[in-house]
């Protein structure tokens, strides 16, 4: 078994909130965040094996096995 670890990020819109991975373009979605959580570590499962039936998943491998991750706000302005 391949052991990844990889960045959530979690926001609400309207009445719900999102959840994102980042490294993968993965999202879901929950009614709490702990449900946006859960639901996003299990589309990244699938995400992954499905990746790794298709022969890919190597080609992921630098995103997700890089030992430091950093996230951010950056705030821009739009005309």
């Amino acid at each position: 078994m391949k052991r990844f670890r990889v960045t959530v990020v979690i926001w609400k819109e309207g009445k719900r909130f999102v959840s994102k991975c980042p490294e993968l373009g993965v999202a879901s979605y929950g009614s709490t965040p702990e449900k946006a959580r859960s639901a996003l570590e299990e589309a990244v499962i699938l995400y992954l094996e499905n990746a790794e039936q298709l022969g890919i998943l190597s080609d992921l491998t630098p995103a997700l096995s890089s030992p430091v991750h950093f996230t951010s706000n950056l705030d821009v302005a739009v005309a």
